[in-house]
């Protein structure tokens, strides 16, 4: 992280607790220089080959955006937010399971939206926000 970048999870005492689910309700950013908006990370690789399971989608589309943060000089620690676009509601404990092993204890503020996607054969799609 960039030296004087700090991130503070807010979760208010009188709202929905989220420790278990590991994200955080709100996160502030102070002392930051640099913002990364990156967009819906899809399931596919560089030649375009979409797994056809669930699991090896969402590891694939978390790769994805590792490989935009680390473009940008960043790493998973600088994720202030995440959304996942899930195509099924019936994905959202895998995809919780996923999210938990790449993310391990880090919790940037979540949403998960259950919606259609761009293209038939994706499973979902994960845009962030990052900061430096």
């Amino acid at each position: 992280m960039t030296a004087g970048l700090k991130l503070t999870a807010i979760n208010a005492e009188n709202a929905p607790q989220t420790a278990a689910r590991r994200y955080s309700q709100a996160m502030e950013i102070s002392g930051h220089q640099r913002l990364l908006f990156i967009s819906g990370q899809i399931p596919a690789t560089k030649d375009g080959d979409v797994p056809g399971n669930f699991e090896d989608q969402a590891r694939l589309a978390w790769g994805n955006l590792e490989a935009q943060l680390v473009a940008a000089g960043m790493s998973l620690d600088n994720l202030v937010k995440v959304t996942v676009f899930l195509k099924r509601y019936e994905d959202r404990d895998l995809n919780a399971k996923v999210r938990w092993e790449i993310m391990g204890e880090r919790a940037p503020a979540l949403s998960t939206i259950v919606t259609d996607v761009y293209d038939p054969a994706w499973l979902l799609e994960i845009e962030a926000i990052a900061a430096a």
